[in-house]
């Protein structure tokens, strides 16, 4: 899972999240700051309404929450994810003996990028996809 501080940067670069069954988020409230949560068609549930998009939580009577707005939750992609998000940039996941290297290609030059957990890896390589875009 990557790390909060990824997760916001790349939410703050540009990154939209539509949330799907299995995806894991966080809430932007410091009484929530370590758990993480997933969406599923039983507990958490995206709805749409005119209003706007909220996770609405199904059967959960041990919390006071009913659903928060999207805009208030911190999409934490999975590697699988993150990686496809890279598309035609991404090149190779290399394994090294402490890292993992993410290569990628922007503007026809090699990037590569560097992290203890392959999906952080990843996450920088976006990040930098996502700030060449803007």
């Amino acid at each position: 899972m990557i790390s909060t501080e990824l997760a916001a940067a790349l939410r703050e670069a540009g990154l939209v999240w539509r949330p799907r069954s299995g995806d894991r988020f966080q809430l932007d409230e410091p009484e929530f700051e370590a758990d993480v949560f997933t969406v599923s068609e039983m507990t958490i549930e995206p709805r749409e309404y005119p209003t706007g998009r909220i996770l609405a939580f199904n059967g959960t009577t041990e919390w006071a929450l009913d659903s928060v707005a999207l805009e208030d939750a911190l999409w934490l992609p999975h590697e699988s994810q993150l990686r496809d998000m890279l598309g035609g940039a991404f090149r190779s996941l290399r394994r090294l003996p402490d890292t993992y290297e993410v290569e990628v290609v922007l503007a026809g030059q090699r990037r590569v990028f560097e992290f203890p957990e392959p999906a952080d890896a990843y996450a920088l390589a976006l990040l930098e996809v996502l700030r060449s875009l803007s």
